[in-house]
């Protein structure tokens, strides 16, 4: 039987596919999308800072390193160049700052790989579901202490999951979305290990807000990517309307985000992974053939 990420590759030949992501959190996607013959292209829309109350997070931070916590919950892989950037500060690496007996737990494989990229093994981490509700469902219900850095927009689904599961959790904002750019003084400086980037196929083009406005006023877009319901805000708020550009949504969250702010979303990637992008967009345009 094959495996769910050996299947066709069709009607992607030729489909500028816009990406609202900045060209480095991008890079993978664009590496798969041009080997399928695809011409990809970036838009950031969104970026990340460090949090504004440190002092809060230095304290959590030093509670992990002491012991304090049973397990590390990492949702997201701005996270995980949070805690690059604290361990750095400390004079210390992920591995010298997470006490080995502290289990490490993510939700989906693109972050379990960042964490192991950075010297931390991973304990827990859904394969199917790829997300906070699929991680919710593999917790064994049990009072640990768990912390669980995030950004100032994560939804509560998480935190409230694994309390429901009886962990006692510590939840801290850990960074801020902010729209692209970052001020540059508050731009997380860390940088993610090479080995976490799909390499090949070079830098992506990057539009101005302006080009892609034109792009998709003359219908030369064939599809936005939205990786999360931050994004699908500011798709909303910076791009209508997309006229013939189709949506595709990134999980069940930026779907319903999307749907809420009134856009119409022709496929949801089921799982957040350069494959499972590309199978969203081959429901699409799998039968429509290529554009001359």
């Amino acid at each position: 039987m094959p495996h769910p990420e050996q299947h066709d590759r069709q009607g992607l030949t030729g489909r500028r596919i816009l990406i609202t992501r900045s060209a480095d959190r991008a890079q993978p996607l664009v590496s798969l999308l041009n080997n399928l013959g695809a011409a990809p292209l970036v838009l950031p829309l969104i970026d990340f800072e460090r949090a504004k109350d440190q002092a809060t997070l230095d304290a959590v931070l030093d509670r992990l390193a002491t012991g304090g916590f049973d397990w590390l919950v990492i949702s997201s892989i701005t996270s995980a160049k949070v805690l690059l950037e604290k361990a750095a500060e400390r004079g210390t690496t992920p591995a010298g700052l997470v006490p080995a007996a502290t289990r490490v737990a993510a939700i989906g494989p693109s972050s379990v790989k960042v964490l192991e990229s950075i010297g931390l093994s991973v304990h827990l981490a859904p394969t199917e579901r790829q997300s906070a509700d699929g991680l919710v469902e593999l917790w064994e219900p049990a009072p640990e202490r768990v912390l669980l850095p995030q950004a100032d927009i994560a939804a509560p689904g998480l935190r409230e999951g694994l309390a429901a599961k009886g962990a006692d959790v510590t939840s801290v904002i850990a960074y801020h979305t902010v729209d692209y750019p970052a001020r540059a003084e508050l731009r997380l400086r860390a940088e993610l290990p090479d080995v976490v980037v799909l390499s090949g196929n070079g830098v992506p083009p990057t539009l101005s807000p302006a080009e892609a406005r034109s792009a998709l006023d003359t219908g030369t877009l064939d599809a936005v990517v939205a990786a999360s319901p931050s994004a699908a805000r500011r798709i909303a708020e910076s791009l209508l309307p997309l006229g013939t550009c189709r949506l595709i949504a990134i999980g069940r969250p930026t779907a319903a985000e999307a749907s809420r702010l009134g856009l119409t979303v022709a496929a949801v990637a089921k799982d957040p992974t350069p494959d499972g992008i590309v199978a969203a967009l081959e429901t699409v345009f799998a039968n429509e053939g290529n554009p001359q």
